[in-house]
């Protein structure tokens, strides 16, 4: 009977596959932003008149944007609700890509890509929330793990239609490249016209009856609040209070490893060519390691993707950040062995880091309750683009300084404390329901005991 079953045993349906494009779509965007910069910048440069200082500035703009967006998205999206936030982002894309084509100084380029960022900072606490508060149990770990495959879509693609658009459009194409990011935003803003409220968040705010409606709307008539785990409300619990009452352990352990598997991962991804050549690749070998790393890259999420709910989210979190971790100290010992031993070591550090990287969304929207879980992606989002940002900063910086073998020995020194985080403080949520995942009943303290008794009753 439909009456015993909870919501999260339910099997997948044409709902939460139109949910995972609707809240994808997010991913796709910001790979795409954070990459149509790099192709666009050959002609932006020289029409804007930048300095070094402003080309810096303005491909960093939109991580700056992130972290700021990420804070700021988790924060609106508990106080207000997913369905609001939900379109908070690709209005901004629609509106910033738009007036890019006007841009006429890099101090004005650089006020739009942040603002930019920012909707892409909104975007994962919220789309991510929505998909994890109505994706049945077995799907919920791969459709979130499948937004990190998206971001490389998003990426491909950029490099794709930039680099058309730049041989077609003349010597104004890169207006046309900044500013082709409105026509995703617009189709985004579309696509997710008719989603409903989360019930989950809805009867966090004390509102049952919209949240049964929803119910009954999504999964049938017969379903209602009796098959959703989370019974009570839990609007008077504030972020502070939670963290404080256990929760501030998993907010480090979410920061953390999301920090320790992104610094490597953007270093290596964006320098891959001048990583190559310090590793004494060039011509052919380093433009075809690049692609086939790319390529690594994604094959690698796939694969995590796949694996996610059979080897579990703690063991495939600890095997990536160790065999990814022992691949670039290779990297650094045999930086002067033979190329095809580069390339193979290379390829293996973007083949295992997949698990950590397609975990980044996982995780903290299982281990965090319904009042704060946008909250904490925000934090995780924010956080981990500082790391991104450094990592990207400091490697050409490190390269030239300190030479390529101490520059890989401190990627995996990173990737190790990952390892050692993790751990620690990783739990496992693979096959428990959403309000079990978040719940501290199994690893109460002293300092916890005093709400783990009423906690159940208003996680998930």
């Amino acid at each position: 009977m439909a009456n015993n079953i909870s919501v999260e045993d339910v099997p997948i349906s044409r709902f939460h596959r139109l949910l995972t494009v609707r809240s994808g779509g997010g991913s796709f965007v910001d790979g795409y932003v954070l990459s149509i910069i790099g192709i666009a910048m050959t002609q932006v440069s020289p029409a804007l008149g930048l300095s070094a200082f402003w080309e810096g500035l303005i491909a960093a703009s939109a991580l700056i944007g992130i972290f700021f967006g990420g804070f700021m998205g988790g924060a609106l999206t508990d106080r207000f609700g997913r369905r609001r936030i939900y379109f908070v982002g690709p209005t901004l894309f629609v509106l910033c890509s738009v007036a890019q084509f006007w841009v006429q100084s890099g101090e004005m380029l650089f006020v739009l890509r942040f603002l930019t960022g920012i909707a892409v900072g909104i975007e994962y606490p919220v789309a991510t929330a929505f998909l994890v508060e109505f994706m049945p149990k077995r799907s919920r770990g791969p459709c979130l793990a499948t937004l990190t495959i998206l971001w490389f879509a998003g990426a491909a693609m950029a490099y794709l239609a930039g680099g058309a658009i730049l041989n077609l459009g003349g010597t104004d194409a890169w207006r046309w490249a900044l500013a082709s990011t409105a026509v995703i935003g617009a189709l985004l803003f579309l696509v997710r016209l008719g989603t409903p409220e989360s019930p989950r968040w809805l009867l966090s705010k004390g509102r049952a009856a919209e949240a049964e409606a929803i119910i009954r709307r999504v999964y049938g008539a017969s379903f209602g609040l009796k098959n959703l785990s989370q019974q009570a409300e839990s609007k008077k619990l504030s972020f502070l209070h939670l963290l404080h009452s256990g929760y501030g352990k998993r907010m480090a352990f979410v920061t953390i490893f999301w920090t320790c598997s992104v610094i490597p991962v953007f270093a290596v991804y964006a320098f891959a060519p001048k990583v190559l050549e310090a590793l004494h690749l060039s011509g052919d070998w380093a433009a075809y390691g690049s692609i086939a790393i790319t390529l690594l890259f994604v094959v690698g999420c796939v694969l995590a993707t796949r694996m996610v709910n059979t080897l579990g989210r703690r063991k495939l979190l600890l095997h990536s950040f160790l065999w990814s971790g022992l691949a670039l100290l290779l990297l650094g010992a045999l930086r002067d062995g033979p190329s095809m031993v580069i390339l193979i070591l290379f390829g293996a550090y973007a083949l295992f880091i997949g698990g950590a990287q397609v975990l980044q969304l996982v995780y903290p929207n299982e281990i965090f309750p319904t009042v704060i879980r946008a909250g904490a992606v925000g934090i995780g989002t924010s956080m981990s683009r500082i790391g991104a940002a450094v990592g990207t900063y400091l490697i050409p910086i490190s390269l030239q300084s300190i030479g390529i073998g101490p520059t890989m020995y401190i990627a995996a020194a990173i990737t190790l404390l990952g390892l050692l985080v993790s751990w620690f403080l990783a739990p496992e949520t693979a096959a428990r329901s959403l309000e079990d995942a978040a719940s501290l009943d199994d690893e109460s303290t002293p300092q916890t005991q005093h709400v783990s008794g009423s906690w159940s009753k208003h996680t998930g």
